[in-house]
C-alpha cells in the first residue's frame, strides 16, 4: 500500500499496535491496558494530521493511487451504466469515461476523467489527460442529454488537457473553447463534482455546471503546483510554496465563491472508505438534481451563465498594482 510521507508516524504506530495484538495472541499474554493506551493516542494523531494538513499534502491525497476514481464512483453510485465512446470526427479518448446510467429515480448522463490503476492502464488513460476528442466526445454526449431531457453529473479528476504535438494539431484548445461556451447553453441541469486533481483547462473543459462541488481533499487550480514552481521559481521542488500560493484547496475555493460545497471524506482521505465517500456524492447529486429539475430552463441557463460571469470578479475596492 502507497503511504504519503506525512503519513509515516500514523503508519508506524499502527504497525506497533498489529505486532503488540500478534504478539499478545501467541504468548498468550495480556496487553490490552498497553494496546488500547496506544490506539487512543493513534486516534489522537490521524485527527491531528488530518484536520491540520497543508495545501501540499492534500494535493498529495488528491494524487493517492488508490484514491477511488471515476469508474469507481460509477460503480458504487449508479445502475445500469451503458459506456458510449467516440467523438464521431476522429476517435474514442478513454481519458474520459461516459455514457447513461440511473442514480436512484434519475436517468443521467455521466462523464468524467478517467486515470489508470498500473502502467499498462494509465497508457490506454493518458493518465486522465484528454485529447480533444475526449472533449468532443463529451460536448456530443450532453447535447445527446439534451435532446432527451436527461441530466447531466460531471467528475473531475485531470492533471490537464494533454499538451502533446497530436493533441495541438487536431485542436486542443479550440475544443476546450468550445465546450466552455457550449455548455452554458445545455438546457439540462449540471452537477459538476471534483473528485480528486482538478487541473486547468482539461477541468474547465468539461466543468460548466449549476453547481460545481469539490471533494474535501480534492484540489482545483489554473496550473500544478510543480508547473507553477517552474515558472515562478525555476524549480518545481518549490511545489508545496506555490501549493499555498495558489489557494487551491477546498476551504480556499469555497471562500472565494469558486466552488458550492465541500464535500467530506473520511478521516485520511477517500480512499480509506470508498462507500462512505460515494454515499456523501449521491447524497449531494440527489439533493441537487432535485433542487435544479425545478427551475424553469431559461432561468437555469441565466443562472449558469451569471455563475461563471462572476469568476475571478475583482471589487471596486480591490487594490491594484
Amino acid at each position: 500500500m502507497a503511504n504519503l510521507d506525512f503519513e509515516r508516524p500514523i503508519k508506524e504506530l499502527e504497525k506497533k499496535i498489529e505486532e503488540l495484538k500478534h504478539f499478545s495472541s501467541e504468548r498468550k499474554v495480556d496487553l490490552s491496558t498497553e494496546i488500547k493506551t496506544l490506539e487512543e493516542k493513534l486516534l489522537k494523531l490521524r485527527k491531528e494530521t488530518y484536520q491540520n494538513l497543508t495545501a501540499w499534502q492534500r494535493v498529495q491525497i488528491a494524487r493517492h493511487p488508490r484514491r477511488p476514481y471515476t469508474i469507481d464512483y460509477i460503480k458504487l453510485i449508479t445502475t445500469d451504466f451503458i459506456e458510449l465512446h467516440g467523438d464521431r470526427l476522429f476517435g474514442d479518448d478513454k481519458a474520459i469515461i461516459s455514457g447513461f446510467a440511473k442514480i436512484e429515480p434519475y436517468k443521467v448522463l455521466i462523464i468524467g476523467q478517467q486515470k489508470g490503476r498500473d502502467i499498462k492502464e494509465n497508457i490506454l488513460r493518458n493518465f486522465g489527460c484528454a485529447h480533444p476528442e475526449g472533449f468532443r466526445k463529451s460536448m456530443r454526449l450532453m447535447k445527446l442529454a439534451a435532446q432527451f431531457n436527461l441530466p447531466i453529473v460531471v467528475f473531475i479528476d485531470t492533471p490537464g488537457a494533454y499538451p502533446g504535438i497530436g493533441a495541438e494539431e487536431r485542436g486542443q484548445a479550440q475544443a476546450i473553447a468550445e465546450n466552455l461556451r457550449d455548455m452554458t447553453k445545455i438546457n439540462v441541469p449540471i452537477v459538476v463534482i471534483v473528485i480528486g486533481e482538478g487541473g486547468s483547462g482539461g477541468a474547465l473543459g468539461i466543468g460548466v455546471g449549476d453547481r460545481v462541488c469539490i471533494l474535501e481533499n480534492a484540489y482545483y487550480s489554473v496550473i500544478s503546483p510543480e508547473g507553477c514552481a517552474a515558472i515562478l521559481w525555476k524549480d518545481s521542488a518549490k511545489a508545496p510554496l506555490a501549493a499555498e500560493a495558489l489557494k487551491l484547496t477546498s476551504e480556499d475555493l469555497f471562500k472565494a465563491g469558486l466552488i458550492d460545497e465541500i464535500i467530506p471524506e473520511p478521516l485520511g482521505g477517500a480512499h480509506n472508505n470508498p462507500q462512505e465517500t460515494a454515499r456523501s456524492i449521491r447524497q449531494t447529486i440527489l439533493k441537487y438534481l432535485k433542487e435544479l429539475n425545478l427551475i424553469p430552463e431559461d432561468k437555469l441557463l441565466e443562472l449558469r451563465y451569471e455563475k461563471f460571469r462572476k469568476v475571478g470578479r475583482i471589487s471596486p475596492s480591490t487594490p491594484s498594482g
